[in-house]
């Protein structure tokens, strides 16, 4: 049997456990308020920093979230490799069809979670927090004890694993697309050329 190997999703496959490792340590957003910070925040779909005045704080149920993230980019990744060097067996379609849309999930899962959350902190708190560059924030004039203006230096950036899983989610999506060019048709057996 003739067995090729889908080099695009074996690059995908590895890329998004690399993804996964570095997910952990780097943010993908990341929002500063104060120069220097007195508090911080570093969000990614496998890890949530909180910090305030130097105590970091932990949420069990994002925690259990992020936990979770992590298994399913790791299981996409995983059957992206294994799909990568099997991609004619009965059950590549299968694996195929599972491990690239994790990657592709996740970061459109965390763009609208990130505007959802912009849009609900401004709408219920009446802070408008940027979500890319530097402002100012200042109290809302309801909560500013006796029409005092209180305001903070606040920035906010994407970080690289930001644009890396943007690429790692384009390199699943063209392993998929890659497959018909892969999979050879094992229905018919081979033809000598004719002469």
């Amino acid at each position: 049997m003739y067995n090729r190997i889908n080099i695009l999703a074996m690059i995908a496959g590895i890329s998004t456990l690399i993804l996964i490792v570095v997910s952990i340590f780097v943010p993908w957003w990341q929002l500063a308020v104060g120069s220097p910070a007195i508090a911080s925040v570093g969000v990614s779909p496998v890890n949530l920093n909180l910090d305030l005045l130097g105590n970091v704080f932990t949420i069990p149920i994002i925690y259990a979230l992020n936990i979770a993230s992590a298994l399913t980019l790791a299981a996409g990744g995983i059957v992206m490799l294994i799909y990568s060097v099997k991609p004619n067996q009965t059950y590549s379609n299968k694996l195929l069809g599972f491990g690239y849309k994790k990657p592709l999930y996740a970061v459109i899962l965390f763009i609208i979670s990130m505007f959802a959350l912009s849009y609900l902190v401004q709408r219920f708190s009446g802070f408008a927090f940027p979500l890319l560059g530097s402002s100012s924030l200042s109290l809302p004039q309801g909560m500013a004890p006796d029409g005092v203006n209180i305001s903070v230096a606040v920035s906010a950036g994407f970080g690289w694993p930001f644009y890396f899983a943007i690429v790692v989610a384009g390199l699943c999506v063209a392993a998929r697309l890659y497959h018909p060019k892969v999979k050879v048709n094992t229905t018919l057996p081979l033809q000598p050329p004719q002469q």
